[in-house]
């Protein structure tokens, strides 16, 4: 059962008092950056005057944002520890009111550098050093000019944003705060509190009543509220549908791609790759129910390790230690940046009743890069642990080494450190491992690994598609045919020796992630990067480390296609993800081969 937050131990907690000493001090800098936007606006219809008032203008929008993002960290990550105290609710709902509000101050700034004439901001960019620090800023703005609206439109939008997530807050609201879940029988027979947060752990149970009973006890409170959620996600949708429309997109994952400068050919070229390699994914899932001696394989039994090895209870300062050991091929300077970040507090560790599910790494410009978790002394855990710190190194060198302007790194690339954390950390215990039933155990996870990532985030991004297409089409998607769809996916990617049932057809109805059109398919995409750079560096191949180091300085210095070749990956081919898939299936070989010697 997790503490009250009151009763945890200030070392697991992370330092939020190093952003703000309270929330009265982030109240005050929500309040200076409404002041400093209405400033801001005395630049409006001047920065054709030269390139000193250009100049300045950029500067000061950067002050304003960077106190403004450090502020909304605070506030959502106060209210995130806690969801249920109105204190923090409150403070995050001002934090995005005021975000909208500076939004709506500022929104003539892009319009009016679009105005001016390109060859003038490029000159002005190659001729005055300072201005050049925005020359990709600068490229951005000029290469997305025709899907700027004009001013006056760009604040109405502006106006609208405080709405923008909307959908996801209520989402978030409705599954974090006030979602409780039926009371499940443990396997000591003891009656334990189902939460987003043990669901997982529960369905790695070796007790086979135990997943069940959690399987149907999550699924049961989010079938009672699927039409609300299926509305909420519908009109997420719509959204997307709408804006991409309004700024003169063809469709919505044009819009959602345009932004990274990635073709959309890499989406479509990772779903079909992926189905060609289905088969493998069959496969697995075949000798995962034989291995089981399961006559029918359910959905909440694809979780559970396929090997029986005594359960391993982790402390998180074994964690640490382990994750320790498995960076060492990444360098000396890392690894003791990874031990500041326990010492500096970056991370909360375990759960309390209120704090959101999950994990993430999260912090501005300004702050250190927090992490959030809900370890549980598992390994899975350590992986998450590992996973999220890889995030938390990406966002601290690429502040350490780049301007403001350029150091929030794309979105495509933001799943590649973690991913290469965890390889790192799958490898390092593999190779330790004393015996052959060891390995097959961590290979099997290893696995499960790219099926939780490399396919099950390729189902996730054919369902957003999917259903984006249907809404641009003119269908008024509902639940049911979302559930429809979402079984047949299922089906499709998990093969006929599993079974596809009611309660699987509704997952769609907790991920988070689809409140962010076209995301998830990074997960994929970087997953498969991950995988090639590890090796990379695993086989000892010349500069690998130091390419990889100068990605992650890299920051959003230039596109995510041309940072991700500074480490050796060409994402514009199908070259990455074809080797991840390949790697998927010797690794099945080898699991298939370790296991007959098992017998």
């Amino acid at each position: 059962m997790s503490r009250e937050r009151k009763d945890v131990e200030l070392k697991y907690k992370w330092n939020l008092e190093a952003m703000y000493a309270d929330r009265s001090a982030c109240e005050a800098d929500l309040q200076k950056c409404l002041e400093m936007a209405e400033r801001f606006q005395e630049y409006k219809g001047s920065l054709d005057l030269g390139p000193v008032t250009f100049l300045s203008a950029l500067k000061d929008k950067d002050s304003i944002y960077r106190k403004l993002t450090k502020a909304y960290c605070y506030a959502h990550q106060y209210k995130d520890q806690d969801s249920s105290n109105p204190d923090s609710q409150s403070l995050a709902d001002k934090a995005v009111m005021i975000i909208s509000r500076v939004s709506e101050s500022m929104s003539f700034l892009v319009p009016e550098i679009a105005a001016l004439p390109e060859e003038t901001l490029i000159r002005w960019a190659e001729t005055d050093p300072t201005i050049g620090v925005y020359r990709h800023y600068i490229d951005e703005i000029i290469r997305s000019k025709k899907h700027i609206l004009p001013p006056e439109q760009e604040k109405l939008l502006a106006q609208l944003s405080e709405t923008e997530g909307a959908m996801h807050d209520a989402f978030s609201m409705l599954t974090n705060a006030d979602f409780k879940f039926a009371e499940i029988t443990d396997e000591k027979g003891n009656k334990a509190p189902l939460t987003q947060g043990t669901y997982g752990l529960y369905l790695e149970s070796r007790d086979r009543n135990v997943r069940k009973q959690a399987y149907e006890a999550l699924y049961d409170k989010f079938g009672e509220f699927k039409n609300t959620i299926g509305t909420l996600y519908i009109n997420s949708v719509r959204q997307d549908v709408n804006m991409a429309r309004i700024r003169g997109y063809e469709s919505a994952l044009d819009a959602a791609m345009f932004g990274d400068n990635v073709s959309k050919d890499v989406y479509n070229n990772l779903i079909d790759a992926v189905n060609k390699h289905l088969p493998a994914l069959h496969r697995y899932v075949k000798l995962r129910k034989k291995l089981l001696g399961l006559e029918d394989l359910k959905m909440y039994d694809m979780y559970v390790s396929i090997l029986d090895m005594p359960e391993v209870k982790v402390s998180y300062e074994q964690a640490q230690e382990i994750v320790d050991e498995a960076l060492v091929p990444l360098g000396e300077e890392y690894r003791s940046i990874v031990k500041t970040a326990y010492e500096e507090r970056w991370i909360d560790v375990y759960e309390n009743p209120g704090k959101r599910s999950g994990a993430y790494s999260s912090g501005a410009y300004d702050t250190m890069p927090y992490i959030l978790m809900n370890y549980d002394n598992t390994l899975n855990s350590v992986f998450t642990l590992i996973h999220e710190m890889g995030h938390s190194m990406q966002s601290y060198y690429s502040n350490k080494n780049q301007e403001y302007i350029n150091a929030d790194y794309p979105i495509f690339t933001a799943e590649v450190a973690s991913t290469v954390n965890e390889s790192l950390l799958y490898r390092h215990l593999i190779n330790k491992a004393d015996n052959n039933l060891e390995k097959a155990y961590l290979i099997n996870k290893y696995l499960d690994g790219f099926k939780g990532t490399l396919f099950r985030q390729t189902q996730f991004a054919e369902f957003e598609k999917a259903v984006h297409e249907a809404v641009e089409a003119g269908d008024a998607p509902t639940s049911e045919s979302l559930s429809q769809l979402y079984r047949e996916l299922n089906a499709k990617y998990y093969g006929d020796a599993v079974e596809t049932d009611d309660n699987i057809a509704i997952e769609w109805s907790r991920i988070p992630h689809f409140y962010s059109a076209f995301y998830v398919y990074q997960y994929a995409t970087g997953h498969s990067a991950a995988t090639a750079i590890s090796s990379a560096i695993l086989n000892g191949e010349p500069n690998a480390v130091e390419n990889y180091l100068k990605f992650l300085k890299s920051g959003g210095s230039d596109y995510p296609v041309e940072l991700l070749k500074l480490a050796g990956v060409d994402m514009s081919t199908t070259e990455p993800v074809e080797a991840a898939l390949n790697t998927f299936e010797a690794l099945l070989s080898q699991l298939e081969e370790l296991v007959s010697t098992l017998a």
